[in-house]
């Protein structure tokens, strides 16, 4: 499973991008907004450091917006990914990108009848977002497997990218259902890399490593 970093914050591309964790990023008008900078440099700098698919998100409500903003966010890489809104325009404006070598991903998806249809029209990915289902209490997961079958009873080329991801445990649940992509905030993906019992070992290991000094003052290793 690949795992995309949902964010727009240069520092922590590159902090996760150096221990070669990410496979892509995913970003949106939301993400962009609370980094403050010029949305622009932002964009070219992601599509220069992330070698893999980069989601950047139109504005336009409209299809004919959608189109034009689509080509324009395609010229800052090949790894572009256009990602348009799971509506009527929003399908009309994928198949004509997906027919001119664009890829696109559909976002604001919630239900599987939504993700069927987008990939139909040709999406490269879909993005289910779980964790707001979750928060109206409905099975965010249980979507994903919907989909998952769906998808392979046809097989679809399009890739299910799970989105709205809100703890680790999102992740493996996504995994054991053998979604495609998820897409996390940068503290989801922190708390991944923690154990407290990895911290404990590490510091007894350490402790112990001291002691053997002091026994041994001019051992290296």
């Amino acid at each position: 499973m690949k795992i995309f970093l949902d964010t727009a914050n240069l520092e922590a591309i590159r902090k996760f991008n150096d221990m070669g964790l990410l496979d892509g990023i995913t970003t949106n008008p939301s993400l962009m907004s609370k980094e403050g900078g010029n949305p622009k440099d932002i964009m070219k700098e992601i599509t220069k450091i992330i070698k893999g698919d980069v989601s950047l998100e139109v504005l336009s409500s409209k299809y004919s917006g959608m189109i034009e903003e689509g080509k324009r966010l395609h010229q800052y890489g090949k790894n572009v990914v256009v990602k348009v809104p799971m509506t009527s325009d929003g399908l009309k404006a994928c198949k004509h990108l997906s027919s001119e070598g664009i890829p696109v991903n559909v976002t604001l998806v919630f239900s599987p009848n939504q993700a069927l249809l987008a990939a139909k029209s040709g999406a490269k990915y879909v993005s289910p977002f779980i964790g707001r289902l979750d928060d109206i209490g409905q099975d965010g997961m249980h979507l994903i497997k919907e989909i998952k079958q769906i998808f392979s009873n046809y097989d679809f080329g399009t890739k299910i990218l799970v989105a709205s991801i809100r703890h680790p445990i999102h992740v493996v649940d996504a995994a054991k259902i053998g979604a495609d992509v998820v897409t996390l905030p940068p503290a989801v993906l922190d708390k991944m890399i923690q154990h407290p019992l990895t911290d404990i070992g590490l510091e007894n290991f350490l402790s112990d490593w001291e002691k053997l000094k002091a026994r041994n003052p001019n051992m290296q290793i």
